[in-house]
Order: structure tokens, then sequence, then C-alpha cells
């Protein structure tokens, strides 16, 4: 068996300085730290800070008033900034920043009187907090029969915004129908779609003519991590998506040649290295590392940690 090892694959900048946020606060004040929804959308992730101490939460009651509080990579509302101030909870701002351009553009366009079209996926944490910006002008769309129900007329001053962990066909597929019906929208000067999303699917896109087969390491609710399997299933290649190595069934692997490994931007590079010690173990496969490009993107920590950092304290959410 020959596994080409997709690359970029795995943790993207975003999700780097969430966890590093987190630990870096773990370190600075203990585990008795709250998140509010997932760090990142891998189960791997999560389990290893819960083992730590750290409390999960899906809604700001379960906070203790006063305890430190960390908004995930996907961002929150305001709505759910003021409940935290309400609540008197330290908050550490975890949010990639390129959600948050997402947010600050929703925003702006909402300020210049536009109607705005958020395409994404409904009940995803990035949609949930960027709705919230501006939910009286937002309207969320996922399909281009979506676009065919919208009630504005041709000329109506709109804007178009995605979700940054959407596949680059699928929100082209939109935006070709939203610019057709509607020519004058409006949509930023840089595209919102994250550089790592469309790289991990450009980088498995260039290898899957060969493949046989296509394992991506993620989770079932990592919106990236799905747009990988996808992909592979529609170039007609049977596709997994697996949190682990303990989901791999050798079944899958009968007749197959060539299989193309990849991880999704929230996925740990150890269960990469798991899978490919398996392959081995199993099918004395050979790997080859087939690089599309190389990433050097870097976030800096959140000022709140910085403060921490230096022996300063952080302030009720405000």
């Amino acid at each position: 068996m020959n596994v080409l090892l997709a690359s970029p694959r795995g943790f993207c900048a975003g999700v780097e300085m969430a966890i590093e946020c987190l630990e870096e606060a773990i370190r600075c004040i203990g585990p008795k730290i709250f998140v509010y929804h997932e760090i990142v959308h891998n189960r791997i992730v999560v389990d290893r800070f819960e083992k730590l101490g750290v409390t999960f939460v899906e809604t700001l009651d379960e906070v203790p008033e006063g305890s430190v509080l960390v908004f995930s990579a996907h961002g929150v509302s305001p709505e759910v900034r003021r409940a935290a101030h309400a609540r008197r909870l330290q908050t550490i701002d975890a949010t990639c920043p390129l959600v948050t351009k997402v947010h600050l553009e929703a925003i702006r366009y909402a300020r210049q009187g536009y109607d705005i079209i958020l395409i994404g996926h409904d009940g995803h944490d990035e949609i949930i907090g960027t709705l919230g910006e501006a939910p009286e002008c937002i309207v969320l769309v996922e399909t281009p029969e979506d676009v065919e129900k919208l009630p504005f007329a041709a000329t109506h001053k709109l804007a178009c915004l995605t979700q940054t962990t959407l596949s680059m066909d699928e929100a082209n597929a939109v935006i070709q129908r939203l610019r057709q019906r509607y020519p004058h929208i409006e949509s930023p000067a840089t595209e919102d779609i994250c550089y790592a999303t469309t790289n991990r699917q450009d980088a498995i896109k260039a290898i899957l003519e060969s493949a046989d087969l296509l394992i991506v390491l993620g989770s079932q609710n990592s919106s990236n991590s799905r747009r990988l399997m996808e992909k592979g299933l529609s170039k007609g290649v049977p596709s997994y998506l697996v949190d682990a190595v303990g989901e791999l069934r050798l079944e899958w692997f009968t007749n197959v040649e060539t299989v193309v490994v990849t991880a999704g931007a929230s996925a740990p590079e150890s269960v990469v290295t798991e899978c490919i010690n398996y392959l081995k173990q199993h099918f004395d496969a050979s790997i080859s590392d087939a690089v599309l490009r190389d990433e050097s993107v870097r976030f800096p920590l959140p000022r709140e940690l910085q403060k921490l950092r230096n022996g300063g304290s952080i302030s009720a959410a405000g």
C-alpha cells in the first residue's frame, strides 16, 4: 500500500492560537476555567482539556459568577458578551482573527444600511456568532436554491459574507447565483473563507486522482473536516471522516493500493501519526509526503493572556 500524506493538514493558525490560549490560561490561573462551547471542534482536543479540569459549557448559566470564561475559536455574539458582563465573568477571547474579520464586516455593512446575505451552515457556532452582530439585517443561505427564496429586489442594497470554513466550490456556487440575481451585491475586498480551509482542500484535490481511498482525521462537527471528506466523495473516492485510529475499519482497505491521508484544521498531528502507524502495521504501507504549499501564518495570543503572562489580571467582560 502507498500512502500519500497531504500537506498542509491539521492545525491552522487560529486553532493553534486558541489551544495555546487555553493552555496558557491553565498555566497562569489553574484548570478551574470554563470555555463557552468547544474551544475547537475536535473531540480529542476537548477530551484532553476536560481531563485537565477545564469545563466546557453550552450556556452561561452553567458558569459561576466571577469565574474565568474563554470564548472559543468560533466567536460569540454581542448578546453572549453582554451576558458574560452581567455575570461578572473574567473573559479571555480566543476567537480566530479571521472569524473576527467577518464579524467586523457584518457590523460595517449593517451600519451602512445594507441587508447582508450570510453564506454558511445553520446552527454552526461561527454562524450563530456572526448572525448575532446584526440579526435584524442578516439572512442566512446555504445553497443556490435558497437564493431563489430571498425577498429582495434586484436593485436592493445587499452585501455578501461567508462562513470561514466552507468549501470554495460550495461557496462559489451560491455566490455565482447571488451575482446573477443581484448584480450589484457588495462583498469584502478579501474573501472570508479561511486560507487554511482552502489550502487543505487544494492539497487533497491535487492528489485525489491517484487515490483509491481518502481518510480525513477530524471530528464530525468540524465543518472544514467534513468539507474535506465531501471533496473526496465528489470525486468518486470512498472517503471517511474519523476522530482517531480506533474508528478505522480493516474492510475499508480491501483491494486498496493508494490511500490519501489528511487532517482537518482542528485535528492534532498525533492522530495522523497513529493512523500512519496503523497502516504500516496492517498493510506494510510506504509513506510519501505530498506537499502543496507551506504555511507560516501565526496569530498572537489575545491581550488578556499577555496581561496574565506579565503578572497582571483580567477584568470582567464589557
